[in-house]
């Protein structure tokens, strides 16, 4: 176990697992989750240990070996495979042992050019119109409670998909309508305020499904009592799009459930401007509220905004200036 989080740590193996071990446990002691990480090094580590390598350090030869591309590997997978072990190199390096940390930018991808679907706000009236319509079944008796308030919360609060499903009965005040947000992406909890109307629903959904639940029951249980998968969410958002009549290209063509997030911040974005309130003052709060670890990626949805809105366009530009993004052409990343 991880003293500092109380994560479990995968088991490592070969002659560099102590130096493995040792940097994961640096890396969650200054805060990051580092699970995924963990687990690719976890890989690593048992790939050495079938080979015989890591007794002359992390040399050359063996990083090499490892960043090999693989059969039917993209080459973002391809990288974000070899972003740990050259991380690892860098901790190993740092600390006076031999390692070859392989040179950044040794894999470049392409970024996605997956463009968010923002709902009108017709079109979600007849999303939650058809998620209120859901039925209990024999197999999942409580779903026409669960899915409609988990889906106004994943729109009304601007969540990822994974946020809601880890809630427990304790994360949810409805005293002061406050969610706390546990082991988020970037491993730090937050708190997010809900509207009064969303704040009423949890109140009125926790009277009917949690009156004698303990404080670390599952807030929006599956039929077996554990969490939802994230697929199973997002097989009953394509059900209800479909019944509601809005489009869906398949998987990698959307809409997306995290485009409920998306279309959160853009109409968000839409009534502040449309108010009249500067982005020095919004923006920052807007960034803290989706979690964001800057405001980087809360200002994609200053153009998402723009392009969608052309009778505010040049209201936001005016307030907005230099902080629009331009529309991006295809670019290149490295992890």
């Amino acid at each position: 176990m991880n003293p500092s989080s109380g994560r479990p740590l995968p088991e490592y193996r070969s002659v560099l697992a102590p130096f493995i071990l040792n940097f994961v446990l640096e890396k969650r002691a200054t805060g990051c989750k580092y699970d995924k990480a963990a687990q690719i090094l976890k890989r690593f580590d048992g790939f050495c240990a079938e080979r015989g390598l890591g007794s002359d350090g992390l040399t050359k030869e063996t990083a090499m070996l490892w960043a090999e591309k693989r059969s039917g590997e993209s080459d973002r997978t391809r990288s974000l495979r070899i972003y740990p072990v050259r991380m690892l190199a860098e901790y190993m390096l740092r600390l006076g042992y031999p390692a070859w940390s392989l040179p950044k930018g040794f894999v470049r991808y392409r970024e996605s050019t997956y463009q968010p679907y923002i709902f009108t706000e017709s079109e979600l009236a007849r999303f939650f119109e058809r998620a209120d319509a859901c039925a209990p079944d024999v197999n999942s008796p409580v779903r026409h409670k669960v899915l409609p308030l988990l889906f106004r919360m994943l729109y009304g609060c601007g969540l990822r998909l994974s946020e809601p499903l880890r809630l427990t009965v304790g994360d949810v005040d409805t005293t002061r309508g406050v969610l706390t947000l546990l082991e988020t992406k970037f491993g730090k909890e937050r708190l997010v305020p809900m509207s009064s109307s969303l704040n009423e629903r949890c109140r009125e959904y926790m009277s009917g499904m949690h009156a004698t639940s303990s404080s670390d029951a599952v807030f929006f249980p599956s039929p077996a009592g554990e969490r939802y998968s994230e697929r199973t969410i997002y097989e009953y958002f394509r059900r209800f799009l479909l019944e509601a009549g809005i489009s869906h290209g398949g998987r990698g063509k959307g809409p997306r459930v995290h485009d409920l997030r998306h279309t959160f911040a853009v109409h968000c974005l839409k009534r502040w401007v449309r108010a009249g309130v500067h982005t020095a003052v919004t923006l920052p709060y807007l960034s803290a509220y989706l979690g964001h670890a800057g405001l980087k990626n809360s200002q994609r949805y200053l153009r998402l905004t723009a392009d969608l809105h052309p009778d505010i366009s040049s209201r936001m530009d005016e307030m907005y200036g230099a902080l629009i993004p331009s529309p991006e052409t295809t670019t290149e990343k490295t992890p």
